[in-house]
């Protein structure tokens, strides 16, 4: 089923990934725990990012949630990007851009999502697993990026991070 998704994903980069199209298809997606089982590294301190596939227009990664864990508010580099649940539950908060200086977003969105749920394509966004039980979320992004803009509002500051992935085709990557 992977090598269908990888296929597909090809063909709507034809298309330079038309919204409606591509979150029609993500909402569809079968995707079995045993399809997915390579990428499902999980570990308890932080979430994972393990690297699916990777190819110029579009990459697909496997983001595993242990229980109480959250990703930043962060952006997605003007790129169009969906994330679905797959298990677990995960809260999702998406944002608005008020102003940089001083740094102020406008929460438009709450999201208390399940399995199947399909956000995107995502702007600016927190994800974060309130449960006691571990979550993944199957993620595309057309175009892929190597950084993002993460927005620390306590700090009021926006700062460029490096993305690293945990796994790469299932194998652990040296950090």
């Amino acid at each position: 089923m992977i090598d269908t998704l990888i296929n597909d994903m090809r063909l709507f980069a034809r298309d330079n990934f038309h919204v409606q199209t591509v979150s029609s298809y993500l909402s569809k997606l079968n995707l079995r725990t045993e399809d997915l089982k390579n990428f499902n590294h999980q570990i308890q301190d932080s979430y994972t990012r393990n690297l699916i596939h990777r190819e110029q227009d579009f990459e697909i990664m496997l983001v595993c949630w242990p229980p109480h864990s959250s990703a930043p508010i962060h952006g997605h580099e003007g790129e169009k990007c969906w994330a679905r649940v797959q298990t677990g539950q995960l809260n999702i908060c998406n944002y608005e851009e008020v102003s940089r200086k001083p740094l102020s977003l406008k929460k438009i969105q709450e999201l208390k999502c399940s399995p199947g749920f399909l956000d995107g394509p995502a702007d600016i966004h927190s994800v974060e697993n309130v449960s006691d039980e571990f979550a993944t979320s199957l993620h595309v992004y057309a175009k892929p990026y190597d950084e993002c803009e993460i927005f620390d509002l306590e700090e009021g500051l926006v700062r460029r991070t490096k993305m690293d992935y945990h796994t790469i085709d299932g194998m652990l990557c040296d950090h």
